[in-house]
């Protein structure tokens, strides 16, 4: 795995846009904002030529040009790390023309972003042997006063941690907006729900299962307290993951069969699936070979949280499917589209632990 430089003291920071571009509000504050912060942190930024556009369906301009900024922030000497502006719908169109032979043969750079750029932040390492990180865009960082998480991500793109934790609130829904009053795009994220995360188990000898049942199927599971284990990062968004996998950006067979010893921890999150949608997708990952070296899975707040089906909620959609392969499965993780999110480096080394209520995440650059 080729893992990039970190940002150094006065150094680079690129933006491009492969999805949507920071033309709306709130988002074109932030992005302002963002500039701002960076520059009174010693820092130079750099925006490629979408950032500011908005021509293109689900994304800011065409797939074509799209692809055209990927590459050349990617394999020239434009910044030194880069940041995504944001996610969008149709990322997916840009990688027909995006060059990840160059990318590969490429000084590696940092890249950042979540939701549709996991079209990005999977295909670098499994296409490009380059680690990713999967976690805020450009928008985050123009918030007046950092939430921890921000920071988290910050500090592994300046290589000043490796290791991050669960935080204590998260956010629902949005703060309502009194009659009259306009947004405002500065205000922090409104953090009312508790972290309360759900550790399922291998099942042991004499430990029965009070959860079992037919229209409970935890594949054998139990609750637990507790868990550690270790292994390769690799995930991503499922309404992304569902479209790559079979095309000819599916490389997973070979990233699996390249770090067989090391095994993979997925990291999973949703935005726009049902619980009965993620059962079909990671239903369609698993006959597509894709867990077949699971050490462990990390699932992400869905956006659909409370959502359920034909009774089916967001944890028997996921244990009745990936229960067999006998590994812990830990749900409710600050990953993904509920603020706040832990900044995941796709691609590298982790150790898991996960104890009570508590998770940590150490990454090693391996």
């Amino acid at each position: 795995m080729r893992y990039p430089q970190f940002l150094q003291d006065g150094g680079r920071i690129g933006f491009i846009a492969p999805s949507f571009g920071c033309t709306i509000e709130p988002y074109s504050t932030l992005f302002d904002n963002a500039l701002d912060t960076f520059k009174e942190k010693g820092y130079e930024t750099v925006q490629g030529p979408n950032c500011r556009a908005c021509d293109g369906i689900g994304k800011s301009t065409t797939p074509e040009r799209c692809g055209a900024e990927v590459n050349d922030f990617f394999t020239n000497d434009r910044s030194d790390i880069i940041i995504s502006c944001g996610g969008g719908e149709t990322m997916c169109e840009d990688l027909p023309y995006i060059d990840f032979e160059a990318i590969a043969e490429s000084k590696p750079k940092w890249y950042i972003g979540y939701s549709d750029n996991t079209n990005l932040t999977f295909t670098l390492p499994t296409l490009c042997d380059t680690a990713a990180i999967y976690g805020p865009c450009a928008s985050a960082f123009g918030q007046k006063t950092w939430h921890k998480s921000v920071g988290d991500a910050f500090d592994i793109l300046t290589g000043r941690k490796l290791s991050v934790s669960n935080y204590d609130k998260w956010e629902l829904h949005d703060r309502e907006i009194p009659e009259g009053e306009e947004p405002d795009p500065f205000e922090p994220w409104n953090l009312t729900e508790d972290f309360n995360m759900k550790v399922y188990v291998p099942e042991k000898d004499g430990v029965e299962n009070p959860e079992a049942g037919a229209a409970c199927d935890n594949g054998g599971l139990v609750s637990g307290n507790s868990a550690k284990f270790s292994g390769r990062l690799l995930g991503g968004c499922m309404d992304i993951l569902t479209i790559l996998c079979g095309t000819e950006f599916d490389k997973v067979k070979e990233f699996n069969e390249r770090y067989a010893g090391d095994g993979v921890i997925w990291f999973l999150e949703a935005c726009e699936l049902t619980p009965l949608s993620i059962r079909r997708t990671l239903w369609q990952l698993d006959n597509a070979g894709w867990f077949k070296n699971a050490k462990g899975f990390l699932f992400g707040r869905p956006m659909m949280f409370d959502a359920d089906g034909m009774g089916l909620d967001r944890y028997t959609a996921v244990t009745g499917i990936l229960g067999k392969y006998n590994v812990p499965i830990l749900m409710d993780l600050d990953i993904g589209h509920l603020a706040p999110q832990m900044p995941l480096i796709s691609g590298a080394y982790a150790d898991v632990s996960a104890e009570g209520n508590s998770l940590n995440i150490d990454m090693k650059l391996i």
